[in-house]
């Protein structure tokens, strides 16, 4: 059995309260809060789940999950700070328009489903993103962070429950 926390960054690791100064800093990599990365890192010791990344930040990474910009490489070495890695990435269903515009909410959830539906070891798995995934299935599997904040304890409380409870509702 596996369980898998599908791991946005941008309204989760970082927050949209900077954008109020630092307005094309939020997806740049130097706002990366590193509390909730120490977050994260708890929430993974205590499940054992597997971080893989449904963010639009893939694509700053190359096929063996090595850093290709200098955000993904400070994500990579917070993360590695904590003792986490990613173990892989969702696949990539977003067109070009998608990708120019950075619409990634309109694929993400395909994107999971296809990612659970060819690893069939995941029994359990949560969303984090702070955005609309447009599909009821993945919905109940999400936990929807506030933009403005960012992943909170709380959120962290709730994901807990999401991989525990998971596999019981589904029986």
């Amino acid at each position: 059995m596996s369980k898998v926390i599908f791991l946005d960054i941008d309204g989760v690791l970082n927050s949209n309260f900077w954008n109020h100064t630092h307005q094309f800093e939020i997806s740049d990599g130097t706002l990366i809060d590193r509390d909730k990365i120490k977050m994260l890192a708890e929430l993974v010791r205590r499940t054992g789940a597997e971080i893989i990344l449904h963010s639009g930040w893939k694509y700053w990474f190359d096929d063996g999950l090595n850093p290709l910009r200098s955000e993904s490489e400070k994500l990579q070495t917070l993360l590695l700070e904590e003792g986490l890695r990613i173990s892989s990435v969702t696949p990539d269903h977003a067109t070009e328009e998608i990708k120019r515009a950075k619409k990634f909410s309109l694929v993400k959830a395909d994107e999971i489903l296809a990612y659970v539906k060819a690893h069939q070891d995941v029994e359990e798995w949560v969303v984090i993103d702070d955005l609309d995934l447009h599909n009821a299935e993945v919905e109940r599997h999400q936990l929807r962070t506030d933009a403005q904040v960012g992943l909170t304890a709380e959120d962290i409380t709730v994901i807990e429950k999401l991989l525990s409870h998971i596999s019981d509702e589904s029986k």
